[in-house]
């Protein structure tokens, strides 16, 4: 494993080389430490902090000085591994607002990558961000700042249109200039089609093998989530000697495409 720090230009070359890209979230500077150590390419400081440390039932409660709060934690405790950090519910609601609020996630917060949910809505502000230096990472398929207006957390893309939609908004995200696509529960044909179409890394959670690497929650991984884990998840501590071995395993798994597995694509 190289030492040299990751940047969205090394995970476009890992993409070129057909060479997985293994992503988890983290929310602290001693998980960074071990993810960073064990080979995770990309810590994402999700919003997901607002169930899995928070307490809530979904992240909109989640607020841009907790993002940058957090993000600054694991950006002190990782060395090599590329930081993503989320911009949280209304964080970019205008494009005015979402440049003022990336600077401060990589200002205050350290991140090297900004990451937004949205598609065509999402495209201007996109183009803007890029205009002005900030890598972005977009999040198609289930939005889960939309969790309230989807009616649950519920797979997409599943019908004919719903599936176009995302496409041309994979598309559209990446000519306006993003540098990554997050594409979560999606079936894994439609994850494997845009994978294949774009240029840009593309990353999947509930998106089945087919896409350039994978993201999981940390707390779902370790199976530390108290409720009823993703059905694309899997518990990696389980017959593991530590939470260090436990995510070197998720590395090897991801790098070797045995995860996800069959029992873990949706179709």
């Amino acid at each position: 494993m190289s030492l040299a720090p990751i940047s969205v230009a090394t995970l476009a070359a890992m993409k070129a080389r057909g060479e997985r890209i293994a992503c988890l979230t983290c929310y602290d500077a001693s998980f960074a430490r071990l993810l960073d150590a064990a080979g995770v390419d990309v810590i994402l400081a999700g919003d997901s902090l607002g169930m899995v440390v928070q307490g809530h039932t979904t992240t909109i409660p989640v607020r841009l000085e907790h993002m940058a709060y957090h993000a600054a934690c694991v950006a002190r405790g990782r060395g090599r591994a590329l930081l993503v950090a989320d911009l949280p519910f209304l964080a970019c609601a205008t494009a005015e607002r979402a440049i003022e609020s990336a600077g401060r996630l990589m200002q205050e917060g350290g991140a090297e990558v900004v990451k937004l949910e949205g598609g065509a809505p999402m495209v201007e502000t996109v183009r803007r961000l890029t205009g002005q230096g900030v890598p972005i990472c977009a999040h198609l398929g289930l939005l889960p700042q939309s969790v309230h207006r989807i009616g649950g957390y519920r797979f997409q893309g599943r019908d004919h249109a719903a599936a176009e939609a995302i496409r041309h908004d994979a598309i559209a995200m990446q000519e306006a200039g993003a540098s990554l696509l997050v594409l979560e529960c999606v079936p894994a044909a439609l994850a494997s089609e845009i994978t294949l179409t774009l240029e840009i890394p593309v990353i999947g959670i509930g998106a089945g093998s087919g896409c350039d690497g994978q993201v999981l929650v940390l707390y779902d991984m370790l199976g530390l989530n108290p409720g009823r884990a993703p059905s694309f998840s899997r518990d990696f501590l389980t017959g593991q000697a530590s939470i260090a071995d436990a995510v070197a395993s998720y590395v090897k798994a991801v790098k070797t495409g045995e995860f996800p597995g069959r029992d873990e694509t949706p179709h």
